[in-house]
């Protein structure tokens, strides 16, 4: 569920930095031929993604849930020179098409794409991390934040999506029988309540928290 009003969205749109030729073939082909494309960061979301990267000039970004690639290629753009990005995705059947568009963004060498389970990959990431992007399955979400806080350095951030499920995490009753909105809710209180860090929920999208290590 868009919890913007579709005039709003395109306004938005309308009024941000467009995307880049490749980005725009991306979110094409993915919407064309690629299951549950809804999973797609997209426009604007992706500029958001971007632009705090090329402000913080990350020498190391870790992404948990590359799907197609967008959100990869929006953060990538914002590393220092020689920096990488390392972004795990469990669906070896959208590599190829993954890694298509990563070469034609140029970007290749400063993206390492893992195949497999992320509670298994990333302990094997060596921090220090800069930046993160969290977009993966919703009931791991709280394993993911603690491997990835631990390797954050001080005023590292962190995104992480999704945070609204549709607004089931408005209540525990509109949750039930929905492991992810359950998993969410607990997520949501378990960082508002984390002294090492400070956040903010924005009603953006599908919800996106942003964090920073204190």
């Amino acid at each position: 569920m868009n919890i913007i009003h579709p005039d709003i969205e395109k306004y938005a749109q309308q009024n941000t930095s467009p995307e880049s030729e490749v980005l725009n073939r991306l979110n094409r082909e993915t919407h064309a031929k690629i299951l549950r494309p809804r999973m797609l960061s997209g426009h604007i979301q992706g500029k958001l993604l971007e632009m705090f990267s090329c402000m913080l000039q990350p020498e190391t970004i870790i992404e948990i849930g590359t799907y197609t690639g967008y959100s990869a290629i929006c953060l990538a753009r914002g590393l220092k020179p020689g920096g990488k990005l390392h972004t795990i995705d469990h669906n070896p059947e959208l590599e190829d098409f993954t890694r298509g568009f990563f070469d034609q963004a140029g970007l290749m060498q400063s993206i390492e794409y893992h195949i497999g389970e992320a509670e298994e990959i990333l302990p094997q990431i060596p921090g220090p991390f800069d930046l993160a992007f969290i977009d993966a399955d919703k009931e791991n979400y709280l394993v993911y934040y603690e491997e990835i806080l631990s390797k954050l350095r001080k005023g590292g951030i962190i995104f992480v999506d999704n945070v609204l499920w549709s607004g089931k995490v408005l209540s525990e009753t509109m949750a039930k029988g929905d492991p992810e909105a359950e998993a969410l809710i607990k997520f949501n209180s378990f960082v508002q309540k984390d002294s090492r860090v400070e956040n903010v929920l924005l009603p953006f999208r599908d919800g996106l928290t942003i964090i920073r290590k204190l």
